[in-house]
């Protein structure tokens, strides 16, 4: 894709760690909100919360897990920094277009 003179296109967070990331909060958040709803209409908020504390393995922990785990993707995702190997070989120019 060619841009003109002067003009950069940002590719900050435009990659697949990031979308994964961005999911894993959002499905995170949604099954928090659906057991807020089921346990609440049948038991207590008291019982909700403990289910994050308790010592069992609940839904309540892999919304934890899920959190932490898409907030390290989306850390990852947006401040990876691309390692650089140096000058193109003949492959890469090859393959890039770059015309040395």
């Amino acid at each position: 894709m060619k841009f003109r003179q002067g003009e950069e296109r940002s590719r900050r967070g435009k990659n697949w760690m990031s979308a994964m990331g961005i999911l894993f909060i959002v499905m995170a958040a949604i099954i928090a909100l659906r057991n807020l709803y089921y346990v609440t209409t049948n038991l207590s908020f008291g019982f909700y919360l403990d289910n994050y504390t308790n010592a069992q393995i609940t839904n309540e922990k892999f919304v934890i897990g899920m959190l932490i785990g898409g907030g390290i993707l989306l850390y990852w995702g947006y401040f990876k920094k691309k390692e650089d190997y140096g000058p193109p070989d003949e492959h890469e120019r090859r393959r890039f277009g770059y015309n040395n």
